[in-house]
């Protein structure tokens, strides 16, 4: 039995490894894999949860507090006092002062999110109901990602969340995302890489993420869209510069955007020539 257990513990390790998905009973953050992302965990990890926890305690110690000194059987006189300078003072300065403390790491992880740099590579998402479709501008690249059903689900492909054509990257690369909708609201969300933006009809928002370590990244839309929201989920492949430009070859002869559009004409002409008859 031990020894079934350590072979499937090394068959599986890569997959874990390589995979940033949601696991069961997890609490917090999926692992960082971009520098925003990593800025956000500290953000929360060393800033929030220690000022919400301290804010907590002494809330509660103030209660108890209260409770007993104050309580009906030790004070048969109620006290009358209904004003406190200092106290008011403290209860406004030391909030302000604790969101000034907040403020200055949070505006440096959001302005970090919104400047974009120099894209290396660029990639359209485009959110419809219930899928997203993608393209690569500067390679003449564009497909659909749909959900694999359960039924045509292969080994160590998660369920809800793997797709037939995935988003593929190179890594330690600025990665550039333009984000759009065409029918209804969307949102393309990649937790690992700290990206979550609104897919709008008529507007193309932008985004970015420089992947720090190769693997496959799961993500989903946030945006509730319709009865099949739960079902277009978002994957994308880092990959190394070498096999990246490998699969650039295969996805230029696979989904070339002329090859699709020449099909529409053709479509389009067939359908024109039955209507006419």
């Amino acid at each position: 039995m031990r020894l079934i257990a350590y072979i499937l513990l090394i068959t599986s390790l890569p997959a874990l490894v390589n995979a940033e998905q949601p696991r069961d009973w997890q609490l917090g953050f999926q692992k960082s894999a971009s520098q925003s992302m990593t800025d956000i965990v500290w953000f929360h990890d060393y800033m929030l949860l220690p000022i919400i926890t301290a804010i907590t305690a002494f809330v509660l110690f103030l209660v108890i507090y209260a409770c007993i000194k104050f309580r009906a059987s030790n004070n048969k006189i109620a006290s009358q006092t209904s004003h406190n300078t200092i106290i008011e003072v403290i209860w406004t300065l030391v909030p302000c002062f604790i969101l000034i403390v907040m403020a200055v790491p949070s505006f440096k992880v959001l302005y970090s999110q919104d400047k974009i740099p120099p894209a290396d590579v660029t990639v359209k998402a485009i959110g419809y109901q219930w899928y997203w479709g993608y393209e690569y501008p500067d390679e003449n690249i564009i497909f659909d990602s749909y959900m694999i059903e359960d039924k045509d689900l292969k080994a160590n492909q998660p369920r809800l969340l793997s797709v037939d054509n995935e988003v593929v990257v190179p890594v330690n690369k600025n990665i550039k995302v333009l984000i759009t909708a065409n029918d209804v609201l969307h949102a393309w969300a990649l937790p690992s890489f700290g990206v979550k933006r609104d897919a709008v009809p008529g507007r193309i928002n932008e985004t970015w993420f420089r992947a720090d370590r190769t693997g496959t990244f799961y993500g989903q839309c946030s945006e509730l869209c319709g009865i099949k929201h739960a079902f277009m989920p978002i994957t994308v492949k880092v990959v190394t510069e070498e096999e990246y430009k490998k699969w650039l070859i295969e996805a230029k002869q696979k989904f070339a955007k002329e090859i699709i559009e020449k099909d529409f004409k053709i479509a389009k002409k067939i359908a024109k020539v039955k209507d006419l008859k």
